[in-house]
């Protein structure tokens, strides 16, 4: 199971690895230096901190170690994939600003699959999913991801457009959303509603009578949506940044 302890020291060992110190490796990143220091790794009232999405992607992208490697690293050694079944996630659950570690994204594999690509807006125009939020229709582009058994045939991305979730996502990155995923509490999640909207949003919560979700920004309010303007909820998986 991912644990606390473990994403932080595949953190030290990938450093370890690039002959670098936790804090030359930040600094390689384009991050403050005292980004993956031990202090601050806990908060003063105990409470655990996990480091961000986007600065592991950045530590991915600075050291050339692709998100498979990094896996290795955070998998105890004892471990196996077990055939790259056993599944990561970087999900979002807000505390102050930190991200935490909480929902399961696919394992990848070596071979590439291809999944339907269209713009947050152009989503909202009407045409692209059926009435349960699968992709359908025409106008969808195509674009390659490392394979994945978990992502399911009907995962497809979008093109994130605004600033409502920054600073995770920006605009022009690209999140895998999965319609058939289960949706809970914290989830990161696309909703779209009855009149055309398409929004990223954090799901705070959801009854019969209303779906309330936060933006990352804190410009942005939480919104309350009656149930019955929700069209379709459905979880982001990944995120390509």
């Amino acid at each position: 199971m991912l644990s606390h302890e473990r994403i932080w020291t595949a953190i030290d060992e990938l450093a370890a690895s690039q002959s670098l110190t936790p804090s030359g490796l930040a600094k390689r990143a384009g991050l403050d230096s005292t980004t993956f220091n031990k202090s601050k790794r806990v908060a003063a009232d105990g409470r655990l901190r996990w480091p961000s999405t986007e600065s592991l992607s950045k530590i991915l992208q600075a050291t050339n170690v692709s998100i498979e490697e990094f896996i290795a690293f955070v998998s105890p050694p004892s471990s196996t994939l077990n055939g790259l079944t056993d599944r990561m996630a970087l999900g979002t659950t807000l505390h102050d600003d930190t991200l935490q570690l909480a929902y399961d994204l696919p394992a990848f594999s070596s071979s590439p699959v291809t999944v339907p690509l269209v713009g947050m807006a152009q989503a909202g125009a009407g045409g692209f999913f059926d009435d349960a939020g699968f992709p359908a229709g025409e106008g969808w582009d195509q674009i390659s991801l490392p394979g994945s058994d978990g992502l399911g045939e009907n995962a497809y991305a979008l093109e994130i457009s605004g600033d409502s979730m920054l600073p995770l996502y920006r605009a022009g990155d690209r999140i895998i959303v999965s319609p058939s995923a289960t949706v809970r509490k914290g989830d990161r999640v696309v909703v779209k509603t009855r009149d055309g909207e398409v929004m990223a949003k954090i799901l705070k919560r959801k009854t019969s009578i209303v779906i309330e979700v936060a933006s990352l920004n804190p410009e942005h309010a939480d919104r309350e949506i009656p149930a019955s303007d929700v069209e379709w909820i459905a979880r982001i998986v990944w995120a390509s940044q």
